[in-house]
Formats: C-alpha cells, structure tokens, sequence
C-alpha cells in the first residue's frame, strides 16, 4: 500500500498552492481545518505500519483520508520524511482543497524540513496561517538555522517556545542543537553554552558547538578538549568541522603557525568536498595565502570559492581581489615563466579582469606566446577573448589573428572552422579581404588549391594571391600568364638597386615557368629586357642558367636555380604565412 502511495505522489506537483480541481474524496479539508492546531509531542503521533496498513486497506472513500492522515503524521513522528510527503501528496491530490488547510501546510512543510528541503520547508511553514504557530515557529527556527541563516533563526525563538517545552528531553535535542548553532554563528557564546546546558555532556554536535563557544570566549584549552572529544567521537560531518574549527582557532590564537596551518587545511580540503566546512576552509586558505603573498594558492583557493559557492555580497570583493593577484602575476617582469603565466591565465581565465585591462593582458600573453614561437596556446588565448569579451566591431579582426596563429601552429583545419564558424556577421570590406585571405592560406596548407584561388578571386591585390598559388601548384602556364602582368614595368637604372628582392623573385619565377614550358622567345625577351640588371646581382648567375637556351638546362641545374631565388615573397605576408605554416606541418612538435 505504501508502495502505491509514494508511486502516485510522483505524479502529483509538490507545488503548495495549485489551481483548485474537483476533489475526488471531498470533505476532509473542511474537518482538518476545523480541528485545532496542537503544538509539541501531541503534533505528531506515531502509529506502527502494520495496524497502519491494515486501517488503509479496509478504509472506504469516507474515511480513507483521516486514515491516511492519522499516517502521515505518524510518519513525521518517526522522521520519515519522504514517506510522510508522498502520503500528503497523495492526499491533496484526491482533494486539492487541502492546499488551503494550516494543518496540512504545516505537516507538509515539516516533512519538507525534514527532508532538507529549505525553501519549500520554509514556503509552507511560512504561510500568513502559521506565522503565529508555535509548532511551525520551531521548525521555522530549526530550518532557518540548518541553512546559516541565524539572526532569522533566533527570531523565532520567542513563538517557538511552547512547542520546545512540550517536548522530551530527547526530542528536544534536535532544536536546542539548531539554537546553539544560530547563536554560535551570530558570536554568541554564553547564549549559546546556556542553550547547550541542555544536551548531555557526551554529545559530539553539542561538543562541538562548545568547543566553538569555549574559543569565541578566549578559553582556547577547553575549547581545544572539546574539539577533540568530537574528532573521537563524532561522525564524518562533526569530526571534519572540529578539524576546521581547532585550525582555525589556532591561526587566531596564533599558537599554530602558518605553514603547519596551510598544510594541515591542505589534507581537509584533499579529504572534504562541498557545504559550509569546505567554504570555510577556503575562506581561510585565501587569508593565509594573501598573508604569506602566496599567489597560486590564494587563486587556487579563491577560485574554487567564486566558482561553487553562493558567496552574495562578498563574491565581488573576492572577485576583485583576485583580479589583480591575477593582474600582478602576469604582468610583465613577473618571476613566473612564459609557460607557467600562461597555464595560470588558462586556469583562471573565468575570473580574468574584462575590459581595457583583461585585453592587456592577453595581449601581453599572446606577444610573448607568439614570439616563443608557441602560436597554437596564443591562439587559444584569443579564442577564449572571441567567446568571452569581444565586441562585434572587434571579431573580424580578432579571427583574422587567430586563424594566422592556427595556421603558424600547424593547424590549418582549425583556421577554416575559426573562420566559417564566424561568418554569421558582416564584416567591412578590409577585413573580409584579410579573412579570405587567410582563408586561401589554410586552404592551400590543405591542399584544397581549387578552393584557395576561388577564395581570392574577388579580393584587392588578388593577382599577387593568384599567382604565388600557381607558383606554389607548379601550374606553370597559369603562373606564365599572370605573372606577365606582375613584371617590374621600368628599370630606373642598372645594378643592384633596379631590382628589389621582390622585383627579382618575380622576374625569376616568370623564367622558371617559361623555362619549364620551353616558352625560348619569350625567355630571350626576357633575357633582354633584364639582363644587365641580373648581372650584378647574387642571382645574376641563376637568371642567366634560367633564359639561356632551355636545351642546356637539366633538372639539377634548374634545382639550383629555385634554390638560388631570394627569400622575399611576392605576395607579402601570404606568401610568408604559407612558408610558416607549411614548415610547422612538416615538424608539428614545433609549432607551439
């Protein structure tokens, strides 16, 4: 039967107010609620499943729900919270108007307490009928208490007194342990022990409320005795607390020093995660580290706190002060390697200041990445800005500079997606043509050489582009073709200053495609229009092998003759990219 109860609550919303349907065993709304409200141990009744069971399974449609009733509060009686809301949940389900009754908004939202959960506990036992409850006042104050909401907790103290005195001792326990804690938290310490005076002296949670009490009064040996009953005593969450709280008492008594304090909190944290101990820890991780000037732990400490933890008002103050620890570590002239700036600045990039000043800093990551020659972590830095912090105006030329990068890296595939995956806006015409043109590069790394010079078709100075991928295609007759074009059209002199180096490198690619295409008139017209400005020249010898008679010419003579061509692209910067990238395939452990 039971079983069928929970099932079913499952399909029902916990939600306290819903709109009201037609109840399907009407009538015990109205007799709940004319019902008085008791207080204490007479609340909650419990009964033993067996005859409890029995009772439901012989109940008709008129009684089944004061059955189901007498059930549910036995189940609160025995702290079987879930058990308890499925049954409630159940029963407002058949009659909706339920919602609407003191009693059982109340029942529910102490098995919401129970069951921990804070804000439909509170919720419920918060209605405009309850606030003068003294039943819901104390588990108001309990609730209120778990959640380290204490001066709210204590508020409810003087209402909830009637339901504690109606209490064991024994059951009293849970809500004098909520009190002492409110109290401890607020700095309270007498109110707090006279609370606890309550609670046999052997309790490991009132231990530990005590040896809290003891410290804030300035009595550090009973505090520390009482703290250490607890590590003896107490279960996980208790002995874990009393760690904490005889740390933290010694860095404030300052009998601990420092470097122990740090180590002994370093094995908490390895061995306790999440709630209010492991926040607390942190907290005072980040003290002892901005004391001692340790940067990384303050970070690491800091960090972990912002990121998992609901810190309210002192988020941005922490914040703030981790910004510029990070600021300050990675400015320039800081004793941290280039490797270890820009692992701390990967670890941390969440909290990184935006703005003017985050910019510098990358910026200043990504100057010292890119001349280390480690272009694919600088990429990465501007990748994580692209996401983060750019502005619309900023992304075109922000993608133009990391699909270079990629591309200096290696990585030619991940320039195309950069590029693609930023295509939705429009961009100015200038920085269209340089995204193309980095676009070609990558593409030409990929061997995609039809796709590149589609890519470059319609961009300014695209016959440069064009030809250095023919060049690159040995598509000898396209190359012989456009570069005609390209040849320097007058020579103001002769010798080495007619020519540039990239004046020479086109008149010397012309002859090599003529050469190959065995193009000799043509090559003798070039011979004549150029020939005393080579001879000069350091590649005077080679443009002479080149238009002598193609017949003389072997292949390891015309190798020669590449290989004698100058450094200086004539398409700038794109035929340098293409140089870089292509090296950093070849040896990809180099690229950065």
């Amino acid at each position: 039967m039971i079983g069928l109860l929970i099932g079913a609550a499952a399909l029902v919303s916990a939600s306290p107010k819903t709109t009201l349907a037609p109840a399907r065993l009407p009538g015990f709304a109205a007799a709940l609620a004319e019902r008085p409200l008791p207080t204490g141990a007479a609340a909650w009744s419990a009964k033993r499943d067996e005859a409890a069971w029995a009772s439901l399974a012989a109940a008709t449609p008129a009684t089944r729900q004061a059955l189901r009733w007498d059930y549910a509060t036995s189940l609160i009686a025995r702290g079987l919270a879930a058990e308890a809301i499925g049954v409630l949940d159940v029963m407002r389900a058949d009659d909706p108007d339920l919602a609407l009754v003191p009693a059982w908004m109340r029942a529910r939202g102490v098995a919401a307490a129970m069951a921990r959960h804070t804000s439909e506990a509170l919720t419920m036992l918060g209605d405009d009928t309850l606030l003068g409850d003294s039943e819901a006042c104390l588990w108001r104050m309990r609730t209120l208490a778990d959640s380290y909401r204490a001066a709210e907790a204590l508020g409810q103290l003087r209402c909830a007194m009637p339901a504690l005195a109606g209490r064991t001792s024994a059951a009293r326990r849970p809500f004098v342990i909520a009190a002492g804690s409110a109290a401890v938290d607020l700095g309270r310490a007498s109110p707090a022990m006279a609370w606890l005076n309550a609670v046999p002296d052997d309790d490991p949670a009132a231990n530990l409320l005590r040896g809290k009490a003891y410290a804030l009064l300035g009595q550090m040996q009973p505090a520390r005795l009482r703290l250490d009953r607890v590590i003896l005593s107490g279960d996980d969450v208790e002995q874990a607390d009393a760690r904490l709280a005889t740390i933290e008492n010694g860095v404030a008594s300052h009998t601990l020093p420092v470097g122990e304090a740090t180590r002994q909190l370093e094995t908490l944290l390895f061995t306790w995660r999440g709630d209010r101990i492991e926040r607390r820890a942190l907290e005072l991780s980040v003290r002892l580290a901005t004391a001692t000037h340790d940067t990384g732990r303050m970070l690491a400490s800091g960090a972990t706190l912002f990121r998992y933890f609901d810190l309210g008002a002192a988020s941005g103050p922490l914040v703030a002060q981790l910004q510029t620890q990070l600021a300050q570590a990675l400015a320039p002239g800081s004793a941290l390697s280039l490797v270890q700036a820009a692992g701390m600045f990967w670890d941390y990039r969440d909290i990184a200041p935006a703005g003017p000043v985050g910019n510098q800093l990358v910026e200043n990551l990504v100057n010292r990445l890119q001349a280390a020659g480690l272009y694919g972590r600088a990429a990465d830095l501007l990748d994580h800005r692209l996401d983060t912090q750019a502005s619309d105006v900023e992304r075109g030329p922000l993608t133009v500079r990391i699909a270079s990068l990629q591309i200096l890296a290696g990585t030619p595939d991940a320039a195309i997606r950069t590029l693609r995956g930023t295509d939705i806006l429009a961009y100015p015409p200038d920085t269209l043509a340089d995204r193309r043109r980095v676009e070609a590069a990558a593409l030409q790394l990929l061997g995609k050489s039809a796709e590149a010079l589609a890519t470059v078709e319609d961009v300014p100075g695209g016959g440069a582009l064009t030809a250095e991928l023919y060049w690159r295609a040995h598509d000898w007759a396209r190359l012989a073709a456009v570069g005609e074009q390209a040849l320097p059209k007058s020579l103001p002199g002769v010798g080495r200053s007619a020519l540039s180096e990239v004046g020479q490198a086109i008149v010397l690619r012309q002859a090599i495609a003529l050469a190959m295409l065995g193009r000799e008139s043509e090559l003798a017209a070039l011979r004549s229009r150029y020939g005393r400005a080579f001879e000069t020249l350091p590649t005077g010898s080679a443009f002479a092998t080149l238009t002598a008679q193609s017949g003389s010419i072997d292949p390891a003579t015309l190798s020669n003759a590449m290989a004698a061509l100058p450094a200086a692209s004539p398409a700038g910067a794109f035929g340098d990219l293409l140089d870089q990238g292509s090296a950093a395939m070849s040896h990809p452990t180099k690229a950065g």
